[in-house]
């Protein structure tokens, strides 16, 4: 339902390749910049109320960057990589291998056929589908059911299982035939139609629901903080929005450097990356003193816990001593990732 969107926080962003957009929603695209993303654009926006589709807040949106000419050889798409763990239970490559449905509701300002794709893990094996879209800056409701591969590898652990792929313009070398599996590298269906071609041209989805047998059935809207939850395996950012508030607890090892760790809020995929934002925008506190941090660095790391080293321009801290990071005016970030 497109309801969390932790790294942009609503902003929109021109992604580059691979670079996430709303939370498990990632950029694929040959050339840079040619399409920007934003979660739901503000209500105060003129027209806001038409583009929300009925019972939902959120939509990710696309809008065209210019009138590009793709290229047999381009492609663009936005994806989402589902873990292995959850589809395990297709059976996909087998003989037992079952059906799924695939539903969302879209919009966009072109009509006619647009395309995606399920891929394998390897990119090797895939199947391109195709929906339409009959009328423009209407909400359409599209259901793709999809019969299970009884060939191909398709992982189940908590690697990639498969991607799901909305095309947004993608040349005639990784486009398919529309409706069969094959043993192919492709991101969208031959002939559909590219977003990326028309300037300021926009497609919005939202609603997306993969589930077992034949039938789409009405979108289940789960809570706010279970779908927050969700998302945190992937990714959780740690962003505190009040000046002083706590970052981490730990210990001073020098008389320059602190250590500092704090429990994360759901057991991650993997052992997690870290990035922070600028190292001036935490601080030390201990005593009732404050020393401002010159930088910033991942030290131990898992699945459940984060740890971090924090420097101070001078050698004013007590080894040993406890010590406390703080955020410094609202502005800290550090988010934790484990993506796929």
């Amino acid at each position: 339902a497109m309801v969390i969107d932790q790294r942009n926080a609503g902003a929109s962003v021109t992604p580059a390749s691979g670079a996430y957009t709303l939370d498990r929603w990632q950029a694929l695209q040959s050339t840079a910049s040619k399409f920007s993303v934003q979660q739901t654009p503000s209500a105060t926006e003129t027209g806001y109320a038409t583009r929300v589709a009925a019972g939902f807040s959120n939509y990710l949106g696309v809008t065209s960057l210019s009138a590009y000419s793709v290229s047999s050889s381009d492609y663009y798409s936005i994806r989402q990589s589902i873990e292995g763990f959850n589809i395990s239970d297709l059976a996909w490559g087998t003989s037992s291998a079952k059906t799924i449905t695939i539903s969302a509701l879209v919009y966009s300002s072109l009509t006619g056929t647009f395309g995606g794709s399920i891929q394998n893990s390897a990119n090797n094996y895939n199947y391109p589908f195709s929906y339409s879209i009959p009328v423009a800056n209407t909400w359409t409701q599209i259901s793709v059911t999809i019969a299970g591969p009884t060939s191909g590898a398709f992982l189940t652990t908590n690697a990639v299982g498969f991607i799901v792929n909305f095309g947004l313009g993608v040349g005639s070398t990784f486009s398919g035939t529309a409706g069969t599996w094959a043993a192919t590298n492709v991101f969208s269906a031959t002939g559909a139609v590219s977003v990326v071609g028309t300037n300021a041209a926009t497609f919005y989805v939202t609603g997306i629901q993969m589930e077992l047998g034949s039938t789409a059935t009405e979108f289940e809207h789960r809570s706010y903080g279970e779908e927050l939850a969700l998302c945190q395996r992937y990714c959780t950012k740690i962003a505190p929005t009040t000046t002083g508030a706590g970052v981490g607890t730990g210990f001073a090892r020098t008389t320059t450097t602190m250590y500092a760790a704090r429990d994360l809020p759901v057991h991650m995929r993997t052992t997690p990356t870290l990035a922070f934002s600028s190292a001036t925008d935490f601080q030390i506190q201990y005593l009732g003193l404050t020393e401002a941090t010159t930088a910033m660095a991942a030290s131990e790391l898992s699945a459940d816990t984060i740890s971090f080293q924090a420097t101070v321009g001078s050698a004013v801290l007590t080894a040993g001593q406890g010590m406390y990071l703080r955020d410094k005016d609202g502005g800290s970030t550090i988010i934790a990732t484990a993506e796929l």
